[in-house]
């Protein structure tokens, strides 16, 4: 099964098959590339039932992103927890090992939507800023108590990005994961030598 799991049954309500299967379609293909028919065909709806819960396709994107930072956060701050063992910033390492290993794994949503719609879909840049911030806060957590504790974060969530972007293009996310995990580690060092001299 998926990490983050999208498959629509034809025993849920009309809405919910439409954003699952949009969700499975626009991760895996693209939202550019995925039009709205395919999306009503593979979700067994006609365009009548779409256009009730869906007044564009822009509104289907935002609505996708919701659900998808929804999942995401859930499966995120559940790994996070299954992982808790390692400490600090390795256990960071050691769930997001769980998401880039996924098969269906196609790189950062939210990345993902704002390289193809930009500045055409500005509510697209919003909500990834959301999932972003949380995201961040999370890292955060699970870092003890300092004065550059915020900003730490914040680096460990731009190294985040870059492994998960790294991993869209590398035969395997191995090296990219040790990687990250020497960029963690050379953070927490950073850190706690400041703490000293501080």
């Amino acid at each position: 099964m998926p990490v983050i799991d999208s498959t629509a049954t034809p025993e849920m309500p009309a809405r919910q098959r439409v954003l699952l299967t949009a969700c499975r379609l626009f991760y895996r293909d693209g939202i550019r590339a995925t039009g709205i028919d395919r999306v009503i065909a593979e979700s067994g709806v006609t365009k009548v039932t779409f256009y009730r819960h869906f007044a564009s396709k822009n509104e289907l994107v935002c609505a996708y992103l919701a659900q998808r930072h929804e999942r995401w956060m859930t499966w995120f701050t559940d790994a996070l927890a299954r992982h808790a063992s390692a400490s600090g910033l390795s256990t960071l390492v050691a769930a997001l090992s769980e998401w880039l290993h996924d098969e269906d794994f196609r790189g950062c949503a939210f990345l993902n939507s704002v390289s193809e719609l930009g500045d055409a879909l500005p509510e697209v840049v919003a909500i990834t800023r959301q999932h972003k911030a949380e995201m961040t806060a999370a890292i955060e957590g699970l870092l003890p108590p300092s004065p550059h504790r915020a900003s730490l974060a914040c680096a460990a969530a731009l190294a985040v990005d870059g492994a998960i972007v790294q991993a869209q293009f590398s035969k395997t996310p191995d090296a990219t994961l040790t990687t990250l995990a020497l960029m963690l580690q050379a953070l927490e060092v950073a850190e706690a030598a400041s703490t000293k001299l501080g």
